[in-house]
């Protein structure tokens, strides 16, 4: 396949990814209705995929420089199953759910005053650069993996490892963060 090619279907990936992510949690589609309480788990259940992708991404990484390269393709291949996974669930969550959690809703009713803005104090803003950068680096991170991924398989080293040194750091941050805004946001779950 030439690169072209594969730039054009990985950039067609990205942005069919992106475009579902924000058209679904944006609720342009509408959702079924569900009990509430049946779909609460899925938060939890994404937490926990981003801290086992966490744990893969390192563990994948201590195996490469071992040269343990069948491993470090195992991994690689489960850590991206895994988010695959987890996108799916964090679509179906945000479309299904009726109302989002937002970060100091003390009382959940949807809405924040500003006795609970002041409540929470800066913690909001923690949280909201955390999630910011988080959400950009989840949808700019993408294509970096295809094509590592790509590459990868491929075993054309020299571009898997260019592209590796971009796409390996903030494909963890993004895993570590992502159970960091889950740790914040959870109390403020409806229930």
């Amino acid at each position: 396949m030439s690169e072209k090619i594969l730039f054009r279907i990985v950039a067609g990936v990205s942005v069919f990814v992106f475009v579902v992510v924000v058209l679904l949690n944006r609720k342009v589609l509408p959702a079924p209705m569900v009990d509430p309480s049946s779909i609460l788990i899925l938060p939890k259940l994404n937490a926990f995929i981003n801290g086992t992708c966490s744990v893969l991404l390192m563990l994948s990484l201590y195996f490469i420089k071992q040269k343990r390269i069948a491993v470090h393709k195992r991994l690689n291949l489960t850590a991206f199953f895994l988010s695959s996974l987890f996108l799916v669930s964090y679509i179906a969550y945000h479309w299904l759910a009726p109302q989002e959690a937002k970060f100091g809703d003390l009382n959940g009713d949807g809405l924040l005053d500003a006795s609970e803005i002041a409540q929470v104090g800066s913690m909001r803003a923690i949280y909201l650069v955390i999630l910011i950068s988080h959400i950009i680096l989840a949808a700019l991170v993408l294509p970096m993996v295809l094509l590592s991924f790509y590459w990868g398989l491929k075993m054309e080293v020299a571009k898997h490892r260019k592209i590796t040194r971009w796409s390996y750091p903030i494909w963890l941050y993004v895993t570590v963060t992502g159970v960091v805004v889950y740790l914040m946001i959870s109390p403020y779950y409806i229930k």
